[in-house]
């Protein structure tokens, strides 16, 4: 195991107790875009994006980037895996990130996600016929305008991180690296943050990858999936630390219905990201910081598809509680 094995394991970490200190979830950000009419949660999202697509064009600039993940075309399919990956995150009530803070709250029905990813990856041959995505020659369009954009980007840095860290402090007490919960701009930065070393130093990784990966019978003791695996044991153990130290770590207890949820919203989410391809982990932290159009027009279609299913069930909801009040 070299040293930068043991620094990307130990940002994995790092990055899975901002997941949970933060409530990183896309739902989340739909609900609160559609009860609160704002969208704290969604900028942040995409601040982490952001700060990836800075971290990685000044590597380009300072040669320190090596290969970038395949981006992929744009077409029917893009539309139709983001709907079923919102979809998916609906019925599960998280993301995949959501999945990880919960556990890490203690939450053990969300086990069964990252189990219900995997049958997902498993069993979405026998269902239908998965098209192969044409992969894209070019490089990325982050890289052609790398100079400017690691410019602006410099700017947006002093700005973010002035004197005090005002953007990102909450109004109660204490730095907010002590704090139980949170702004969601600073879990994402370190998010963020974090995601660029590890791709630096062990290549493309998402959380999801690699149980798609698992899932078409690679070796899980060769050299490939080795990292991987680590990396992806250390999410869960930052998350859990996240939770234990923040005091917001208790034992939920368990019912069928739960689990049951957790399991099919995992299966629906792995069928939209073999459908796309890429989660929503993959979307956020590889393709919109690469200006690959497929994860921005993806990721759309999964918020309108959890916006969708919210509104519907609020207005199923609202009918039947008018029917019981006329009965």
């Amino acid at each position: 195991m070299t040293a930068a094995w043991l620094v990307a394991i130990l940002c994995v970490g790092v990055m899975g107790f901002a997941i949970q200190r933060g409530a990183t979830c896309t739902v989340a950000a739909v609900d609160e875009v559609l009860t609160r009419q704002r969208a704290h949660r969604l900028v942040a999202l995409l601040e982490a994006s952001l700060w990836v697509a800075g971290g990685l064009a000044m590597a380009r600039l300072a040669h320190l980037a090596g290969s970038m993940p395949a981006g992929y075309a744009v077409s029917a399919w893009t539309v139709g895996g983001g709907a079923l990956l919102g979809l998916g995150a609906w019925v599960n009530r998280a993301c995949v990130f959501g999945a990880v803070a919960r556990l890490g709250s203690g939450e053990w029905a969300y086990a069964a996600t990252p189990v219900g990813f995997y049958v997902g990856c498993l069993s979405v041959m026998p269902l239908f016929s998965r098209p192969v995505a044409s992969v894209l020659s070019e490089d990325s369009p982050l890289f052609q305008v790398s100079t400017l954009f690691a410019a602006i980007f410099v700017l947006f840095v002093l700005w973010r991180l002035r004197p005090g860290l005002g953007a990102l402090r909450r109004p109660d007490r204490g730095s907010w690296l002590r704090q139980k919960v949170w702004a969601p701009h600073a879990a994402t930065i370190v998010i963020g943050v974090s995601f660029v070393i590890t791709l630096l130093l062990a290549g493309r990784w998402a959380y999801t990858d690699v149980l798609a990966d698992l899932a078409q019978a690679m070796d899980a003791g060769s050299v490939s999936l080795l990292l991987p695996i680590l990396l992806l044991s250390a999410l869960y153990v930052g998350a859990l630390i996240g939770g234990l130290t923040a005091g917001r770590w208790q034992s939920v207890r368990v019912s069928a219905l739960q689990v049951l949820r957790c399991f099919v919203g995992g299966v629906v989410m792995a069928w939209g990201s073999l459908l796309i391809p890429g989660s929503n982990d993959g979307l956020i932290l590889i393709g919109i910081p690469l200006l690959r159009p497929y994860a921005w027009l993806a990721f759309a279609s999964m918020f309108g598809a959890i916006a969708a299913a919210m509104l519907i069930q609020r207005s199923l909801g609202r009918q039947t509680g008018s029917d019981a009040k006329s009965a």
